[in-house]
């Protein structure tokens, strides 16, 4: 679109596809593909780090590492982060879907989803939960209700309550829940361990 004065148009490509064949995914709301731009209105690279610039643009794409899906009108629905995307048994989990089905959950405030290691399937969900003050949930009542939302394999494997770390603007920091998550795995008695000011699964009350 131009107007009257304007000498340069923006023009931008915004496509989602397989971040490393740069093909497009199925325009059928299911498949996941990454948001890739190009056009005259990025960037043109990170400055003084050539190596993050070429990783950003591979094939001529910037890789925003947001994963989502469209549909035929190439409308586009953003999943998740790639970085926060669980991966277990070979199967791509959003943290986000997960995150969605607890807060429909009435006694919660808030959550955060991130994987954790396991031998056999790679990564698991686990989730840091912070319940409302004056309520009182279980890990059990908890997963009970994602079971009802959620395919099995997206149920988190572990629950834990708490206050969860925070930006100074206000944004949870899951690279440091999910160095927690791992850590407890080297506890004595895993995820029985409360870490760092979280209480590990159980009966969950917050005073009024």
């Amino acid at each position: 679109m131009a107007r009257q004065g304007v000498r340069r148009l923006l023009q931008q490509d915004v496509i989602v596809a397989d971040p490393q064949t740069l093909e497009l995914v199925a325009k059928d709301r299911k498949q996941l593909g990454e948001i890739l731009l190009r056009g005259n209105a990025l960037m043109t690279g990170y400055l003084k780090d050539d190596a993050a610039t070429t990783e950003a643009f591979r094939g001529g794409w910037f890789h925003t590492g947001d994963l989502a899906v469209w549909d035929a009108d190439e409308v586009i629905e953003i999943k998740d982060r790639s970085k926060d995307t669980i991966i277990s048994g070979g199967e791509n989990i959003s943290s986000i879907e997960i995150e969605r089905a607890r807060y429909q959950h009435p006694s919660v405030l808030e959550v955060a989803v991130v994987g954790q290691r396991h031998e056999k399937w790679g990564e698991t969900p686990c989730a840091f939960v912070r319940v409302k003050r004056g309520d009182a949930i279980s890990e059990d009542e908890l997963l009970s209700f994602c079971r009802s939302k959620l395919a099995r394999y997206k149920v988190p494997r572990r629950v834990v309550f708490g206050e969860l770390p925070k930006t100074s603007t206000g944004k949870i920091k899951k690279s440091e829940l999910r160095e927690r998550a791992n850590d407890m795995l080297r506890e004595p008695g895993s995820a029985q361990t409360p870490q760092a000011g979280l209480q590990a699964p159980g009966k969950r009350t917050i005073p009024k």
